[in-house]
């Protein structure tokens, strides 16, 4: 799984990303990066970029060497599933003008036929990932039938992705906003007094506040420093108040179980289907980083299965299975 914490507010943004990103270690992750809106105060501002492969470690020393300040900003640990885990395969994404910025998790099943309607109309693309298309799309929506509106952009390419995704978007010419939306995967928002969040689960920003609100599927949310809109499918304002958690951050990162142990045991069932999400389409199987023909599957003579721990006795299974 991958990590998402995002912040509008009153705070210099970098360290609150770093350390939230910090916080969802746990869930894995090989590449890690953050996008600073540089001014928010009106639309003469820029998007700093800094990502990098590897452990977060690593990005905090590219930054020792990079001023990047800001109050409005998203953060993203990568888990590499479309491209391999490389900077340039990293988030977050921008679009043809470097004016939206996005972060991802989940998977674009349909992001190749995206990519190349997107670039029949010039766009192009940097990265092998399927996230790099929805920056894109949302330039092409907020050029045309979205009123220059990020919330109504964000409405529309949650209609036209197929597949899982908590989408979070920085724009320069949104300034002082974050926009979100959610298909299946896991997004939250945070509610403090100095500004608002999004995260993939409640450790990444509990240092901060106990106030969330879960955002469901196939809703668009727009948080500024002091306010939070949630949208519905059909974009009609949705009223949710935020609720009050008493977890310690070790609680929290332990999903309310036990243990993590117990944790793991009831995940397996959403971990099997985001796993295989994207894979199966249209009853053939996609591996399309590997640029394998189906011929060439067909003519491979040995799989290699390597594991530890019980992921050991899951590759027994599987060599039954094969």
């Amino acid at each position: 799984m991958c990590g998402i914490v995002a912040y509008v507010g009153n705070k210099q943004c970098k360290n609150i990303l770093i350390n939230g990103l910090k916080r969802l270690e746990y869930r894995g992750y090989d590449s890690a990066g953050i996008g600073i809106l540089t001014s928010s105060s009106n639309k003469s501002g820029k998007i700093k970029i800094v990502k990098e492969a590897g452990k977060i470690k690593m990005l905090e020393e590219l930054l020792k060497n990079i001023e990047v300040e800001g109050v409005c900003g998203i953060g993203h640990t990568r888990w590499a599933t479309h491209g391999e885990p490389i900077r340039i395969n990293a988030h977050p994404h921008l679009d043809c003008n470097n004016k939206i910025a996005v972060v991802h998790n989940g998977i674009i099943e349909n992001y190749s036929e995206l990519k190349k309607d997107l670039a029949k109309k010039g766009h192009i693309f940097l990265s092998q990932t399927d996230t790099e298309a929805l920056p894109h799309l949302l330039e092409e929506y907020l050029k045309s039938g979205s009123d220059g509106n990020l919330q109504l952009a964000m409405q529309k390419l949650l209609k036209v992705i197929r597949g899982s995704g908590a989408i979070v978007a920085l724009s320069v010419d949104h300034p002082d906003e974050l926009v979100a939306g959610r298909i299946s995967s896991p997004l939250i928002v945070g509610v403090s007094r100095d500004g608002n969040f999004f995260a993939s689960d409640m450790p990444a920003v509990l240092e901060h506040t106990h106030s969330f609100i879960v955002i469901n599927d196939y809703e668009t949310v727009r948080i500024t420093k002091d306010n939070v809109e949630i949208f519905d499918y059909d974009g009609k304002i949705v009223k949710r108040e935020p609720f009050k958690v008493n977890w310690s951050i070790e609680s929290a990162e332990k999903g309310g179980y036990e243990d993590f142990m117990l944790k793991e045991i009831f995940e397996q069932p959403y971990g099997i289907k985001e796993t295989m999400r994207g894979r199966l389409l249209n009853g053939a199987l996609n591996f399309d980083e590997l640029n394998l023909s189906e011929q060439q599957v067909k003519n491979l003579q040995r799989i290699q299965i390597i594991a530890c721990g019980t992921s050991y006795h899951a590759a027994l299974t599987g060599k039954l299975v094969i």
